[in-house]
């Protein structure tokens, strides 16, 4: 057995965590524990999101170009990244496009979508517990010290989210690299959180951002942190100036920075094209079954939200079929 003895190190204001390595053995029933605790559901590549919303290639291009920049820019002085807008303005199909092209990259540490419908993954209960699976996942060194810490405190998952997120992601990073076993370079980093105001209540959407600033942002973590949502005033209040996160957070504003008007003419006329060839009407499958008026006044209508133009190609299709 290799060197054992204790080293301290820093975690937070006044508190110290025994950083020695942990023999993995000791981490096999903690992980099945912590496993019994996630939302399988919020994945980015769930089966229960399947056919998920995503930016079609040549739309958003601006936006995504920005994101995927930011995130893969790992010397930026700020490693949060907030992305408000109004529903409908694309904000999950964003969140969708930046995970699959990060887990294409092998940058993608975890990815976490809130949704108000579904009971799992509509509270706080399961994010840190989903967030270290994914993370262990991707870092059988991490995946040990993460059933560790389980073993350690069998009640972590009753303790605040504060104090999970703590004992579950950062404590158990901080230890691996004390062992000399921390590859930075191939560290998958980016933690991507869709629907924050999906989560129920506003406090708790308060104490997702807290934790995140007490505990994912120190300066010796690597993490680069993208969270979505509507300006509710969790957020909102957040990111204003005096806000906790005013300094701390990139902010992008969907419906101020970006206008997805060229953007949403793009997919409709490409849909409305697909639906025709698809349809077994004749008329439908001519070049004029619609027409570029028909584009304008859809546009108009939509008035910027992807999700109206959306609707109206389901309803499309639906009448298609």
């Amino acid at each position: 057995m290799g060197d054992l003895r204790c080293t301290s190190i820093g975690i937070a204001k006044n508190v110290t965590v025994d950083a020695r390595p942990i023999p993995p053995s000791l981490g096999i029933n903690g992980w099945e524990r912590l496993l019994a605790h996630t939302a399988p559901n919020a994945l980015h590549d769930s089966m229960a999101r399947y056919d998920p919303p995503k930016c079609d290639e040549d739309t958003r291009v601006e936006v995504t170009r920005e994101l995927t920049n930011w995130i893969e820019d790992r010397e930026a002085p700020q490693r949060l990244l907030c992305m408000t807008g109004a529903a409908g303005s694309g904000k999950s199909a964003l969140q969708q496009t930046i995970a699959e092209s990060c887990a294409g990259s092998n940058i993608l540490g975890s990815a976490y979508f809130f949704s108000a419908g579904d009971p799992t993954r509509n509270t706080t209960s399961s994010l840190v517990p989903t967030i270290a699976y994914q993370l262990g996942q991707r870092n059988p060194g991490l995946k040990e010290y993460i059933g560790s810490a389980v073993e350690e405190n069998e009640l972590i998952f009753s303790k605040t989210l504060l104090i999970q997120m703590t004992a579950l992601i950062c404590v158990p990073l901080r230890r691996l690299r004390a062992s000399g076993k921390l590859d930075l370079a191939s560290f998958q980093y980016a933690i991507l959180i869709d629907g924050l105001d999906e989560c129920k209540g506003e406090d708790n959407q308060a104490k997702i951002l807290k934790a995140v600033k007490e505990c994912l942002l120190d300066d010796d973590l690597p993490f680069r942190i993208f969270i979505a949502s509507r300006p509710e005033w969790a957020i909102r209040s957040a990111l204003d100036s005096g806000g906790e996160l005013n300094e701390l957070a990139y902010h992008i504003q969907l419906s101020d920075q970006y206008d997805a008007t060229a953007d949403i003419r793009q997919y409709l006329w490409r849909r409305l094209h697909e639906l025709g060839l698809q349809s077994d009407d004749p008329r439908a499958r001519s070049p004029g079954w619609f027409t570029q008026q028909d584009i304008e006044e859809l546009v108009i209508a939509a008035s910027g939200q992807f999700i109206y133009a959306a609707t109206v190609s389901i309803r499309k299709t639906i009448r298609t079929a």
